[in-house]
């Protein structure tokens, strides 16, 4: 793992200052240790895209073995959607560069790099767009904010596009409603169209699709970590549960994200779940082959993203599950909630999803049949099914990071908070513009959550630290809840950083610590092994 600097460093190298320079041709890219990301290996292009001819090249390298006739197949892919995707063309014609959006990435406050404004990261498309596709750009060329596509813009591409999380945040301030997320998007597109993919986004990608996780575990794997978790859950509660996995005829077919049964803290959250269900007596199931919700395709392609996700239904349906219950993941919601219809249909085979125990009717997931676990549990709690001691948790003072995607893309702002509010009593919110739909990225997602990429992440992951650090100061918060496995893999290093003293975890591993379990012995520690308040001795 790569060294960021200290803090102080990192803050006294920020500058906001513009320069006096043009930034379509007086600024090149300049690629050093830990602002950029691992390109993807030739084999694994060719395995999943079916790309022949790719080469080894690094950023820092003068010749990355682009192909002949890139700058063709650039431009055809382009073309293609910009007929494909009416929303790309409206992005490409209407930004009149007011700049409202400059101010509101993560990237830009942390590094101060104007190229990391959403406005101009998205010229750096726009600008090709006007000088190729647009008749008064062929006619006035630069005159117009057109320039010509050269190997320094491809650089420039897989830069900027690449110090982008997709979070989404700039288009809630835009007045147009563009979306800069999509046009980064597009942009990856193209450049996987030439070769041009990082390491860390294409290997779980082909993880996901030949084993169904995105680390690789194979399946017993898969069911040995699940026989640990319940090793531990009966030492903490004197409880034996009996997880099924790849059970025909279940009502429900659990999915996770693969971060939550491979590392801490998200393996407490997993625990949590499990304890959950059996309590409820639930009728689900695990999968070994859909064992992750995540969708790292919506880094990549839309064509990767369909595949991935038709994963999971697909296995829905061998199964024959009525519904789809969703963990704590993050951009696994972006992509069933925003592009499930148009990538693989609605999953007219599975049923409207109905609690098996409060009767409730999700009608927010008719077409997908999915549910979000908070979504879930929040129900259960408003109708009185858990016994909870919220007391359980009182050595931790919890403030709540609303995930980028399930917060932006599917509206999850109350309930997470609601069932946070009955399992803790001590619960802080951070100021009101760093959170719900103005929440600030942890400054790792879309795919950028690799080693080689650690300084980036901390000053991308600056703001979100800072309203951290002052409820940290104000409330003496210690605990950081979240609901997506990225947050809880990334947030524990961004905090060793910049707030020390706080710890990260996922909302159902406080459910779990809370929860009172019919028949278990009397517990004298939480998830993670620390002593319950007043049993310190």
């Amino acid at each position: 793992m790569a060294n960021p600097p200290s803090t102080d460093t990192v803050v006294k190298s920020i500058d906001y200052t513009m320069p006096r320079t043009d930034w379509m041709e007086d600024i090149p890219p300049q690629f050093i240790p830990n602002n950029y990301s691992n390109p993807a290996k030739p084999d694994q292009l060719e395995y999943f895209f079916g790309y022949k001819g790719a080469k080894e090249w690094l950023p820092t390298h003068e010749d990355w073995q682009l192909p002949e006739n890139w700058q063709e197949i650039i431009y055809e892919g382009f073309r293609e959607r910009l007929e494909k995707y009416r929303s790309l063309k409206v992005f490409m014609d209407i930004c009149v560069r007011c700049g409202a959006c400059a101010d509101k990435c993560h990237y830009f406050i942390g590094s101060g790099d104007p190229k990391n404004m959403p406005v101009l990261r998205a010229e750096l498309l726009r600008s090709i767009y006007r000088k190729d596709f647009t008749t008064v750009g062929r006619i006035l060329g630069k005159l117009s904010g057109g320039r010509k596509l050269t190997k320094e813009v491809i650089k420039e591409w897989y830069m900027y596009f690449y110090q982008c999380t997709e979070c989404r945040r700039c288009s809630l301030f835009c007045p147009y409603g563009i979306d800069t997320a999509e046009i980064t998007m597009l942009a990856r597109e193209l450049l996987n169209l030439v070769g041009i993919q990082t390491d860390w986004i294409m290997a779980p990608v082909i993880n996901s699709f030949n084993v169904g996780n995105h680390i690789g575990i194979p399946p017993h794997t898969f069911k040995d970590i699940v026989d640990f978790m319940v090793d531990d859950i009966e030492e903490l509660t004197g409880k034996r549960i009996d997880p099924p996995i790849n059970k025909k005829g279940a009502e429900i077919l659990f999915i996770p994200p693969s971060g939550d049964y491979f590392a801490d803290p998200g393996t407490y959250t997993f625990m949590g779940y499990l304890m959950l269900f059996h309590e409820l007596g639930l009728d689900y199931t695990l999968s070994t082959y859909a064992a992750e919700g995540g969708n790292f395709g919506l880094f990549t392609s839309h064509e990767a993203m369909k595949r991935l996700n038709a994963k999971m239904y697909a296995e829905a349906q061998r199964l024959g599950v009525k519904w789809i219950l969703g963990g704590e993941c993050g951009h696994m919601w972006r992509v069933v909630n925003q592009y499930m219809d148009t990538l693989n249909g609605p999953a007219d085979f599975l049923e409207v999803p109905r609690s098996p125990i409060t009767g409730t009717v999700f009608q927010n997931a008719s077409s997908t049949k999915m549910v979000h676990i908070t979504e879930f549990t929040a129900d259960l709690i408003r109708n009185n099914v858990l016994n909870l001691d919220p007391s359980r948790n009182d050595n931790k003072r919890v403030t709540y990071h609303d995930s980028c995607n399930p917060a932006r893309a599917m509206g999850l702002f109350e309930e997470p908070r609601y069932v946070i509010n009955n399992v803790c009593n001590h619960f802080y919110e951070m100021p009101e513009q760093t959170i719900r739909e103005r929440t600030f990225c942890c400054g790792s997602g879309a795919g950028l959550n690799n080693d080689e990429f650690m300084e980036m992440r901390m000053r991308g992951g600056m703001p979100r630290a800072n309203a951290v650090k002052q409820v940290h100061d104000q409330y003496d918060v210690n605990m950081l809840a979240c609901i997506c496995a990225i947050d809880r893999v990334v947030f524990p290093p961004l905090m060793d950083y910049w707030v020390p003293g706080v710890d990260v975890t996922g909302v159902h591993e406080l459910v779990a610590n809370a929860l009172v379990m019919r028949g278990e012995k009397e517990r004298e520690t939480d998830l993670r092994g620390e002593p319950l308040p007043g049993k310190e001795g």
